[in-house]
């Protein structure tokens, strides 16, 4: 598993805020619930999405060294009065133009707080870049749009989400993290539609010292195959197992138990 280029995730989080304005400026309707996130409209999730690029920025910015209030963040609410596509868009092209900004001249390695462990800039590029490109799958999706994400970006992202969950597991063991421990149980997920050059496999385990995993072909308890969009937004919850394009082989019981149990938030 290798990380991309600290520009590559800049570059992707502009791709990212440039495709989220498209929907915003398409005609969606911007008060409309987003199935994803059934307690959210699209504007709301608009704006979740544009105050979390305003925040980040404020945090790398200023160098921050504690957990940055949002209260301190100009601009992070958004603009009034709900409703208008045109401000809402103005709004979150200089969201994502700041903070790529800030992550560009901070390079990978500055020091800054982060809540996961990983305390410089880098692990802010790479974690903006995937809550834009999940988040644009609500939106898009909700307005009944395609969604497609570059191979290598869906890829990392579900690297990243591994990682996550192995550091909250290891950090606040919880109820639902601890019934991830266990013996003999394994899930594999299975791009079908990349080359050997992206090994777009993963084999996770659930073991009794808790979550490990690795990039690569095994056999396992169950299987999660499809595309790689398809796999992504299924290990993500914005897709049903059951969707057309997925196969599940083996125990569909564990992977579901694994689904309903490592989204943390």
């Amino acid at each position: 598993m290798t990380l991309l280029a600290h520009d590559r995730y800049c570059d992707e989080i502009a791709h990212q805020v440039a495709l989220l304005r498209s929907v915003v400026t398409s005609g969606a309707d911007l008060s409309g619930t987003v199935p994803t996130c059934p307690d959210w409209s699209l504007e709301d999730l608009v704006r979740h999405m544009g105050g979390a690029l305003r925040w980040v920025e404020f945090i790398v910015r200023t160098r921050a060294e504690e957990e940055v209030p949002e209260e301190r963040v100009p601009g992070l609410a958004g603009p009034g009065p709900r409703g208008d596509a045109a401000a809402l868009d103005a709004w979150l092209a200089e969201s994502g133009e700041q903070v790529v900004a800030a992550l560009r001249e901070a390079g990978p390695d500055t020091k800054v707080w982060s809540w996961a462990g990983i305390l410089n800039s880098g692990f802010w590029a790479r974690r903006m870049t995937h809550e834009i490109t999940v988040h644009r799958a609500d939106v898009t999706l909700a307005a009944g749009l395609p969604y497609e994400v570059a191979s290598d970006v869906a890829a990392d992202a579900i690297d990243e989400w591994l990682q996550i969950v192995e550091y909250v597991q290891r950090t606040a063991p919880h109820d639902a993290a601890r019934e991830l421990r266990g013996p003999g149980r394994s899930i594999h997920l299975h791009a079908t539609d990349t080359g050997a050059d992206l090994d777009a496999e993963w084999f996770i385990e659930l073991t009794e010292a808790g979550v490990t995993w690795r990039r690569g072909h095994e056999k396992a308890t169950v299987a999660l195959r499809g595309p790689l969009t398809a796999v992504l937004l299924a290990f993500y919850r914005r897709l049903p197992l059951n969707a057309p394009e997925l196969e599940v082989l083996g125990e569909r019981e564990l992977l579901e138990f694994w689904l309903e149990r490592a989204t943390f938030g």
